[in-house]
């Protein structure tokens, strides 16, 4: 699978968002060869299982121009990365306590052009800055995600979807929804994409 997988899901992709999608099979290929940020069996389903997969995100909520996003334990830059360059008018800060994974995430904005991403090598507990939505791809079980960001989440709206947090699972959520039952929603991502990967997995939007 490459990038017609992406333009199946996105076909009003600009020519440089098609170039920049392009350009991360390469790149991470070539980082994960000297620091494994993607498991070694797994890169050659980059786009499936990467960066499909963050994209799931833009099809719950299209985010307006100047949107705040923080991506808290972003590894290599999933989902910040892909939702950076399908959203290029949003600024998303890519966090996350280990150095040499932020430095691959830094090298591949940097490589394709992001002028969108900042990156820290902190840790969730020790960012102060406030943002529309906290993003997370199965970094920690949700309550423990909520206790760290809770305090990241502006009181400003500007979305269709109130401020939150939107997190990609997959598996049996009850036990980590069940604290927030009466406000969260679990969106299966085979809603949207029908690749036999995605039957299990799920997008949690918890407003804050």
């Amino acid at each position: 699978m490459n990038i017609e997988a992406i333009l199946k899901y996105f076909p009003s992709l600009t020519e440089e968002q098609k170039k920049q999608y392009g350009m991360l099979q390469e790149l991470y290929s070539d980082w994960n060869a000297k620091i494994n940020v993607i498991s070694r069996k797994d890169i050659d389903h980059l786009y499936e299982h990467h960066v499909l997969h963050s994209l799931s995100i833009a099809k719950l909520i299209g985010f307006i121009d100047e949107t705040k996003v923080l991506d808290l334990g972003t590894g290599g830059g999933f989902p910040g990365i892909p939702l950076a360059i399908m959203f290029p008018k949003c600024s998303f800060t890519l966090i996350d306590g280990t150095g040499k994974k932020v430095r691959v995430a830094e090298e591949i904005a940097h490589s394709i052009g992001l002028k969108n991403v900042t990156t820290k090598h902190i840790r969730g507990e020790e960012e102060k800055g406030l943002y529309d939505f906290v993003v997370s791809r199965a970094a920690m079980s949700l309550p423990d995600l909520v206790k760290i960001a809770k305090k990241n989440i502006s009181k400003e709206q500007r979305n269709a979807l109130p401020n939150g947090i939107i997190c990609l699972k997959g598996g049996d959520l009850d036990a980590e929804t069940k604290p927030f039952k009466r406000i969260v929603e679990t969106c299966p991502i085979s809603n949207w994409f029908d690749e036999e990967w995605f039957k299990e997995k799920n997008i949690v939007y918890l407003p804050l």
